[in-house]
């Protein structure tokens, strides 16, 4: 974990703007018609709708998205009772992870108030504002008070996420703990080192799951909570222990299965953890200090299991696993309020997620190769995108199941679908392109099956239905970087083709590379050493039918990539090149970019190309295509050799093809603001569209385009390149595509093999 110092911390919130929220406008502001809308006289009609229709204030307003962050500062993380103002970077920080993670948004309100009945009053005034309330940093005793009066007061969710947050959590990861144990709940004894309200509600909630409160032992700082003690309150109380026998932690560790700590730092020691009894689980949750060290834990026994609240060991116990997706999903059917049913819901789908195979995304941020449930994986990390749709569906479903949602779902894909699109993970195009290969898989090679990557992504593929793989590589090797990804090979070809027995393959392949390409000076001697190459081989399975589609370009140097398709696929006859496209999935919608990959300097006749394919493709993608020809210049403002070159090539495309929605030389702002580009050019045949498609006059300028969107990490979604005018569907990667990028890529290219088997009439 990197260290964090006091001036770094200050930098980080003081640079720029100051904080880290803010509001920004979601509907058009520009000119006054949109004011009068937003506001007077437009904005009368929502009211008197919602007069008439309360629940119409989720139609009309951001209340179904909107979270209230509310603290009265009095027990801000390990500072204590700091004051609400003091408090406010911590809400502003919660808002934050709010937003990243669930997609809500929030204002974080900061009461000056410690009187629980007043502080009550003050959330109950505002609360019509919200869509929830999430409790925060509120101390005990008060705290208890507080969110069951504000429960039995307001219709919305109401969550104190320092005593339910880390309940959740942590309960998700007793569950699977025990199971790696092989443990039952019912029998284990249970140590829980601390009694504010996160240790209150964490126990109530192991109960929920099966533990008996017989076999609990809690402890305060003045030691084990017994029924002898007179200073208790009425939350220590219900958890005081009849046994007189112990009154330390020394004493209350001695032969338990669990520990669970949410105290301070450093008070387990190993010959504590060494008394415990066999598989020990030790859940040491303070911050940043646990009870004690993973370091020490580990060296004082092998067997234990152990958790952290830390994320640089493993099984973080982390709020930001539960709370995000939990009011995410309590929001979506406009719930009534968080209850048990929706409690216990989260704490199952955190569980059961930490059993699934887990993503290459989370694999690359953890620099693992991959992550399988046992002592080291028992809880999910929070980076998991799979968390937003696993716990928020699980999360709304207990509330339609329960009673207290307003707004049934009855489409849980439909739903999962709008949640990872909503986060970005997903969009609407490739939610198209997955459903659409599902639906008619084909035979895939992938070229580089020795590449990590290419490989997890051949499974990957093979997993989501879309294709059936085939794998070029040494077998061996490839079932051996298996074994270590524990990746399943079950249903996927692999091809060794230096092997013996694809000899006759080899000679077949070089009788007929030889016989198309004689003319070109070919001997069958030389197609058959360039069979031992995994493009000439893989293409030629393309070529020959006893593969629907290649995909390669991980490690492979572009120029002889290319040069391998023009010899055994070939470029359609109507065409005088080949060019790639990228597809920018942006917030305005996709955008269509050439030539990403083939061509450096383009000719006149190259651009011509480039557009005519360009078109086809985005077809290809059910749109209609409106296409911007891109220069330095605008419509003959310039006359150097590159603007005349992008200008004659619209000439040429605009006489050849009248139906054609293409103009230019245009500059890409231009091109993109359809309102400034029909003021200052209404002569256009773009006027009144919107560009979808950009065609640059170089290699240069589109890959650049596309890469710097891709450095900036901006709020898009880039697939490609996408092979376009090749006789068959050969598809390219990129170098350092990730998992992800070449499963959207084999999307393609099996949409590509079907469609080309329709066309002739072979499917």
């Amino acid at each position: 974990m990197a260290q964090i110092t006091k001036e770094n911390a200050l930098a980080y919130h003081q640079e720029g703007r100051p904080g880290k929220i803010e509001v920004k406008p979601t509907k058009p502001y520009r000119t006054q018609s949109d004011l009068s809308l937003a506001y007077s006289p437009g904005v009368a009609y929502p009211c008197t709708e919602i007069q008439n229709h309360p629940d119409d204030v989720y139609k009309y307003t951001d209340k179904g998205n909107l979270v209230a962050v509310i603290s009265n500062g009095t027990a801000v993380l390990g500072l204590g009772d700091i004051g609400a103002m003091s408090g406010k970077p911590v809400m502003e920080g919660k808002g934050l992870l709010f937003k990243i993670y669930g997609g809500i948004d929030v204002f974080d309100i900061e009461v000056d108030e410690k009187d629980p009945e007043k502080f009550c009053e003050a959330v109950e005034r505002i609360a019509p504002t919200f869509g929830g309330i999430n409790l925060e940093d509120i101390k005990a005793p008060e705290c208890f008070y507080i969110e069951e009066r504000l429960k039995r007061t307001l219709d919305i969710p109401v969550m104190h996420d320092d005593q339910h947050g880390t309940a959740i959590i942590s309960a998700a990861g007793l569950k699977n703990a025990l199971e790696v144990a092989k443990k039952n709940i019912s029998d284990v004894r249970i140590v829980v080192n601390g009694a504010g309200a996160a240790a209150i509600s964490c126990t109530k909630l192991y109960m929920a799951l099966g533990a008996r409160k017989e076999n609990i032992l809690m402890l305060d700082s003045k030691g084990v909570i017994t029924t002898e003690r007179e200073d208790l309150n009425e939350q220590k109380r219900f958890f005081a222990t009849e046994r007189n026998d112990v009154h330390t932690l020394e004493e209350a560790v001695r032969g338990a299965d669990v520990f669970v700590g949410l105290s301070k730092g450093n008070v387990l020691s190993k010959d504590m953890v060494r008394s415990m009894a066999n598989d020990p689980i030790v859940f040491a949750l303070a911050n940043p200090e646990p009870e004690i060290s993973y370091e020490d834990a580990m060296e004082a026994r092998s067997d234990v299991l152990m958790a952290t609240g830390r994320s640089d060991y493993p099984n973080q116990i982390n709020n930001v696993i539960g709370f995000p997706y939990i009011f995410r999903g309590a929001l979506d059917v406009h719930s009534r309020a968080i209850n048990e049913e929706m409690k216990m819901a989260a704490v199952h789908a955190i569980a059961n997620l930490a059993k699934q195979p887990v993503p290459d995304i989370v694999n690359d941020v953890y620099h693992v190769n991959n992550l399988t449930f046992g002592p080291s994986y028992f809880i999910p990390k929070p980076v998991d995108p799979r968390l937003i749709t696993e716990v928020s569906a699980a999360v709304a479903k207990a509330a339609i199941d329960s009673g207290v949602a307003r707004n049934i779902i009855t489409d849980w894909d439909a739903y999962k679908n709008q949640l990872r699109e909503m986060l970005g993970q997903e969009t609407k195009l490739t939610q198209k392109l997955y459903d659409t290969a599902r639906h008619h898989p084909q035979r895939v090679v992938f070229a580089e099956g020795i590449h990590p990557t290419m490989l997890k992504a051949a499974v990957q593929a093979k997993a989501e239905g879309i294709c059936d793989p085939i794998l070029l590589g040494n077998d061996e090797r490839i079932e051996k970087l298996a074994r270590e990804l524990e990746l399943s090979l079950e249903g996927i070809e692999v091809i060794n083709l230096r092997h013996d027995r694809e000899a006759e393959r080899r000679e077949r392949y070089a009788r007929i590379l030889t016989e198309k390409r004689q003319r070109d000076g070919y001997t069958f001697e030389e197609a058959n050493d360039k069979m031992f190459e995994r493009n000439y081989f893989g293409m030629m399975m393309v070529e020959t039918g006893e593969a629907d589609a290649f995909i390669t370009g991980l490690y492979t140097k572009y120029s002889n990539t290319i040069k391998v398709a023009k010899e055994v696929i070939g470029i359609r006859p109507e065409f005088r090149n080949f060019g790639t496209m990228h597809i920018i999935n942006s917030p305005r919608g996709p955008l269509y970019i050439a030539d990403t990959l083939i061509n450096q300097k383009p000719t006149t006749e190259d651009l011509v190309d480039l557009a005519r394919l360009s078109s086809t493709s985005v077809m290809f993608f059910n749109e209609k295509p409106y296409i911007a020809m891109i220069s330095h210049s605008n419509f003959g403002s310039d006359n150097s050799e590159g603007s005349k070159k992008v200008r004659r090539a619209v000439e040429i495309l605009q006489q050849q093809y009248p139906d054609m929605a293409i103009d230019g030389e245009i500059q890409i702002g231009f091109a993109l603001d359809r309102e400034s580009r029909d003021k200052v050019f209404p002569f256009t045949r773009l006027k009144g569209k919107d560009v979808n498609t950009l065609i640059f006059p170089n290699l240069t300028s589109a890959r650049s385009s596309y890469k710097l969107l891709q450095a900036l990490n901006t709020d898009v979604e880039i697939i490609g390149p996408i092979q376009m005018g090749l006789n068959k569907p050969i598809h390219f990667t990129d170098y350092g595509s990730s998992v992800r990028d070449v499963v959207n890529i084999t999307a393609v290219a099996v949409i590509d093999a079907y469609v080309e088997k329709i066309k002739r009439n072979i499917w």
